[in-house]
């Protein structure tokens, strides 16, 4: 199946979610769904009981996140971290369709991929 997204607070630019939707991806922003000024942890929550793989900016926060839910025995649907204001928003869609096309949903499962691997 196919990878579909959840982004964040701190990842949810317009114009990035207009070009992902204009190229086929299901992504969602956590303003769309009432998720603003939530937790990072609800974020988490939120993503993995809708089967979306978490695309965010925060990885200070993420990732140790990520971390936790491992060490727990808990899983997510997976997140895409990214540093904020690294890359302009048309490399972050161009890295982000090349994670798509590499890895499904099922591989995203409990996993945390930098998009800085995805040159």
């Amino acid at each position: 199946m196919k990878i579909r997204l959840y982004m964040d607070e701190d990842s949810m630019e317009e114009n990035l979610l207009g070009a992902l939707r204009a190229r086929g991806v299901d992504v969602i922003s956590a303003l769309e769904v009432g998720m603003t000024h939530q937790d990072d942890s609800e974020h988490l929550e939120y993503a993995t009981a809708n089967g979306r793989v978490l695309c965010t900016f925060n990885i200070k926060h993420f990732l140790p996140l990520h971390t936790q839910y491992l060490n727990t025995e808990m899983h997510h649907a997976g997140m895409i971290l990214a540093k904020q204001q690294e890359y302009s928003l048309g490399e972050v869609m161009r890295r982000i369709l090349k994670l798509r096309a590499a890895l499904s949903a099922e591989d995203m499962q409990d996993r945390a991929e930098f998009l800085s691997s995805w040159k």
